[in-house]
């Protein structure tokens, strides 16, 4: 049922984006890229896809912090691949600094970017959406959307507001065969991850595995980083007839860290 269907994934070039555009393209969804990429990187990496999966592919650079390009960018997907039927919200940014001292550009920006983004791209992709009668639309949170940590008050505000948002358009759309749902990763392993690791090992004179073991289970009770190909199996599950009747749920993907 979703071979040929159409999915945006926002910040896809890297990390969980890029992962969960190799899990849907691999089942025949078509993809629109987008991330921070120039034009001809992201061209190829649209190029790259088409010939490895046979779907169409289209990458798009928007900035996300305007509110004009995010509408061209769903219009761009739309006008170009014919439908928006699968958005994923995942792209984020982080700053970590206590809140007495947090930097007011930092925060405006994460709110841009980890919040209201979010809201403009759902806004601009229901009409078409509903004209189908058919739409999946999957929030990337994390954790931190259902609990805090010190010097992450724009990151924790920002991904508690996506899970509430994620309630008020599941209430709105339940109607018209669109679904909408939170996903809250814990420790996900990418690259990104490495310099914090490494920096542990340096201060403690321990190993990379072993500061990775250390970070890890200082949160969460299992103790291992999961993949982010992971997060996209369980985003593809989310987009399956077989998860028509979820929606409006935050879905913790944490080792047990919010069991606690």
């Amino acid at each position: 049922m979703l071979n040929e269907k159409v999915a945006l994934i926002t910040g896809s070039t890297s990390g969980i984006g890029l992962a969960t555009a190799h899990v849907l393209a691999a089942k025949g969804i078509n993809l629109v890229l987008h991330g921070l990429m120039s034009p001809s990187e992201g061209e190829k990496l649209a190029n790259d896809f088409s010939a490895k999966y046979g779907i169409k592919a289209l990458f798009d650079g928007a900035n996300l912090a305007d509110v004009e390009s995010i509408k061209r960018l769903i219009q761009n997907a739309v006008d170009k691949m014919g439908s928006v039927d699968i958005l994923i919200n995942n792209a984020g940014i982080q700053h970590t600094e206590s809140a007495e001292n947090f930097p007011l550009e930092k925060w405006n920006a994460i709110i841009a970017i980890n919040l209201s983004a979010a809201f403009h791209a759902i806004q601009y992709s229901l009409p078409n959406m509903k004209s189908k009668g058919w739409g999946r639309i999957i929030n990337v949170a994390s954790v931190h959307g259902l609990v805090g940590s010190v010097n992450k008050s724009a990151y924790c505000a920002a991904k508690h507001g996506l899970v509430g948002l994620t309630k008020v358009l599941a209430l709105e759309c339940a109607e018209q065969g669109i679904t909408v749902n939170a996903i809250c990763p814990g420790w996900v392993d990418t690259p990104l991850i490495n310099d914090q690791i490494s920096s542990i090992a340096k201060q403690q004179d321990i190993t990379f595995d072993e500061a990775k073991y250390k970070l890890v289970t200082a949160k969460q009770p299992l103790p291992e980083m999961m993949a982010p190909e992971q997060i996209g199996e369980f985003i593809l599950f989310l987009c399956s007839d077989s998860a028509r009747s979820i929606t409006g749920s935050a879905l913790p993907m944490d080792g047990a860290w919010t069991a606690q």
